[in-house]
């Protein structure tokens, strides 16, 4: 018999699930030097299939932290959304659109690329920081001292670990915080007795991950395909593989009457494609003989009732919302409920900011998708995905629902699925979300940039840095550091109005320092002998950090960044961007200190 080992662990942060929404967590952490522990239970990353697609707003995330080259350079890039309708024939071609109808995307497609490539990117990341994930190993105990609850140094959570490789040793772990990104059937939720709150739908369906053999002319975009022998949508991917999505009814007998609960032992991958390819009719389908992988789903949405247990323990991603996979938010949604999360703990984690800034995760709302009750909402991320749901409930619907017809009046007509499609594009990328005011939004000034929404994430934009002249993209002076971006739209400010603003740049330098705050200006001049060194040191702490929003030297990018954010050259602005990129205040150029009260509602 193996000896019982018991070790003793102490780490800032737990992270519990090694998942996507894990993985983008403790990469986070790790970027903020945190001492950051995630564990899984999987003995290895997920080998295929899972979920595969990357939103324009979760490109933009990966490359703020160094990561989208890779992304880009190994995922399939989805840029057209195709539609097929019952025709005399068969299916036939309706209509093709952009698949992204998100105006200021910077990447204005979705990648598509299987789950395990996609945790390789992070796990490869960690691993050049001395981070690994520890597997397979799960939680058995989670307590929490209540006399260390509502002080932010100490270790309040005691988590209970076992190693599930030979000697099957336990591990005590001493944690400041714990986040559970352990799944739809998360232990960390049910420890704490979280009530998932929604429905599940009777709509039952199948993925099958293959390289297919057809004459579908639309295999390589994304494609919604209703027919009258039901439903399919096509998502290329990586290399020649396709995923296909396949509608099952009633008849088929995947769900056991007993328990209502799908069983797979009921049907096969290949009988999946056998009604696939009655749905493709009359373009070839065939099966191939490799399945990559295969699974099915009964669609169901659900969020958690709360997203934490005294601001010491979170839930995130599948942990705390689950809805349909194809309208492509699961991975996506779930990477940045821990993209918002790990900022704000690094704030508290180096005493920067109280734990009453972890009550801000997340208090969020949509224009176009929900209506907003201010009295219930707990915060920005759960307001998200209540907003997910909602949304996920109607596509679902729309999706799954029969194809209008001469013999099916009530069924779902193109041009309502299309308007469905389109507007909710900014949802779906990820592009439209906006936060609700709150300890780290604030709404004031808005006028000083009346096109740029406050709440919402810094749009990308083209700026000619002023000693090289070399055109860079705004988003990329912007990386997830953990810093505020302070941009000054200094316009052409006199000389006198910047020696003010110099010096209130200093008052809030001298309180919260560079570590948290990073200065750029961005300079409006009419003339064109400018030199950045007329600006004040304080608002040039690097040659790098002065651009001109002018055009470049062969006249083909930039200029246009006052214009698209609607800050007027003879007032200017100061733009206030959060480290996870979304803009959270604007200040008059002649009032500094409004950035300052800003900050101290959180910090100092």
């Amino acid at each position: 018999m193996p000896v019982s080992l018991v070790r003793e662990t102490d780490v800032d942060v737990l992270v519990i699930g090694a998942g996507p929404a894990g993985l983008m967590c403790a990469n986070a952490l790790a970027k903020a030097g945190v001492n950051v522990k995630i564990i899984d239970q999987r003995p290895s990353k997920v080998a295929a299939g899972q979920a595969d697609g990357i939103q324009p707003r979760t490109i933009e995330v990966f490359q703020s932290y160094g990561l989208g080259d890779r992304l880009l350079r190994e995922g399939n890039q989805m840029h057209v959304a195709a539609f097929y309708n019952p025709g005399p024939h068969g299916i036939q071609l309706t209509d093709r659109v952009p698949d992204v109808t998100a105006p200021t995307a910077r990447y204005p497609f979705e990648v598509t690329l299987h789950q395990g490539a996609i945790e390789s990117i992070f796990l490869d990341s960690m691993q050049s920081m001395g981070v690994e994930v520890s597997r397979p190993v799960i939680p058995t105990q989670l307590d929490l001292t209540p006399s260390k609850i509502g002080n932010a140094e100490a270790h309040a959570a005691r988590v209970t670990l076992k190693h599930l490789d030979g000697d099957e040793a336990t591990e005590v772990v001493q944690a400041r915080f714990v986040v559970g990104t352990d799944g739809a059937h998360s232990w960390v939720r049910k420890r704490f007795n979280i009530a998932m709150e929604g429905s599940q739908t009777d709509y039952v369906w199948g993925v099958v991950d293959m390289i297919p053999e057809t004459d579908f002319p639309d295999i390589r975009n994304k494609s919604a395909v209703h027919s009258e022998n039901g439903s399919c949508m096509v998502i290329p991917r990586e290399g020649d593989k396709v995923r296909i999505y396949i509608q099952l009814d009633g008849k088929d007998g995947v769900v056991d009457a007993s328990n209502g609960r799908i069983d797979k032992q009921r049907i096969t991958p290949q009988q999946l494609l056998q009604v696939a390819s009655r749905s493709f009719h009359p373009f070839i389908f065939k099966t191939p003989k490799t399945i990559d992988w295969w699974t099915l789903y009964q669609i169901g949405q659900r969020v958690a009732s709360k997203y934490s247990v005294e601001q010491r323990v979170f839930i995130a991603g599948d942990a705390c919302h689950t809805h349909s996979p194809k309208a492509g938010q699961g991975m996506n949604a779930s990477m940045n409920d821990t993209h918002n999360l790990a900022w704000k703990l690094v704030y508290v984690l180096r005493g920067w900011a109280g734990l009453s800034i972890l009550q801000t995760v997340q208090l969020l709302f949509l224009d176009s998708c929900a209506t907003f009750n201010k009295q219930q909402y707990e915060s920005e991320r759960r307001r998200y995905a209540q907003d997910l749901i909602d949304f996920d409930v109607k596509f679902a619907s729309l999706f799954s629902g029969k194809p209008r017809t001469e013999l099916n009046m009530d069924g779902v007509s193109h041009q309502e699925f299309l308007q469905a499609f389109q507007t909710f594009g900014g949802f779906t990328s990820g592009i439209g979300i906006r936060y609700e005011e709150s300890l780290v939004v604030s709404y004031a000034n808005q006028q000083y940039a009346t096109k740029l929404a406050i709440g919402q994430r810094m749009p990308p934009q083209v700026v000619v840095r002023a000693a090289d002249f070399r055109a860079m993209e705004l988003q990329d002076l912007l990386p997830s550091d953990t810093r505020f971006k302070l941009l000054f739209f200094t316009g052409d400010a006199e000389t006198s109005m910047l020696e003010k603003l110099a010096q209130g740049v200093q008052s809030i330098l001298a309180k919260y320092g560079t570590v948290a705050i990073d200065i750029i200006s961005i300079v409006k001049s009419k003339r064109p002998n400018f030199s950045f060194l007329e600006l004040p040191e304080e608002l040039r702490p690097h040659w790098s950090k002065v651009f001109c929003d002018e055009k470049n030297l062969h006249g083909t990018e930039g200029g246009e960044a006052y214009g698209a954010f609607g800050i007027d050259p003879d007032v200017g602005a100061i733009i206030c961007v959060r480290p996870d990129g979304y803009v959270s205040a604007v200040a008059p150029l002649s009032d500094p200190s409004a950035i300052d009260n800003y900050f101290s509602r959180f910090m100092g």
